[in-house]
């Protein structure tokens, strides 16, 4: 099995405090490839919940659909990236890694707990037989997780508040 943290958080290691150009040029990098300048984190790996809830809707109509999403397998932020084609992924990984604690651990307490919920109903899917019982797992697993995605979205694009600081500081 996966674990579901692939770095500990590294307070040592926090988003450098740039002065001037070279906290611009470093926030105009992160922009670039779709990486939160403020967070130090990218939407991108949303993608990766985002897959198995597009299984999961499909199982009530299409059953067969419960095979692949037996197949979705728990990534971390890191495993995610290191997998992935995304052009910046060095980028992204290091970015994650040195992001501000709190906001990496709010933002993996989250993930976790999709992780968690998704790998459960996924046990619970492979112990029932009927369709009917996987259609409802599947209802209640996006239910769930939906809103959780919606949270960590937040926490990656700053919230109201870090909008707020952002434009207070600048």
């Amino acid at each position: 099995m996966t674990s579901t943290v692939s770095h500990p958080a590294r307070p040592d290691r926090q988003m450098p405090r740039l002065a001037g150009p070279d906290q611009e040029a470093r926030a105009a990098r992160l922009r670039a490839a779709n990486i939160n300048p403020r967070t130090g984190l990218a939407t991108d790996y949303l993608n990766h919940f985002n897959e198995a809830i597009m299984l999961l809707e499909m199982i009530p109509d299409m059953p067969e659909c419960a095979e692949d999403f037996l197949g979705w397998q728990p990534l971390t932020y890191c495993e995610h990236f290191t997998a992935s084609n995304f052009k910046a992924r060095d980028l992204a990984i290091e970015a994650y890694d040195s992001a501000d604690a709190s906001i990496r651990t709010e933002f993996d307490n989250i993930t976790s707990a999709m992780t968690s919920i998704l790998s459960a109903v996924g046990a619970a899917m492979r112990e029932v037989r009927q369709d009917k019982t996987r259609a409802i797992l599947a209802e209640q697993a996006t239910g769930w997780v939906k809103p959780l995605v919606t949270l960590a979205g937040g926490i990656i694009n700053g919230g109201a508040e870090a909008d707020v600081d952002y434009i207070m500081a600048h």
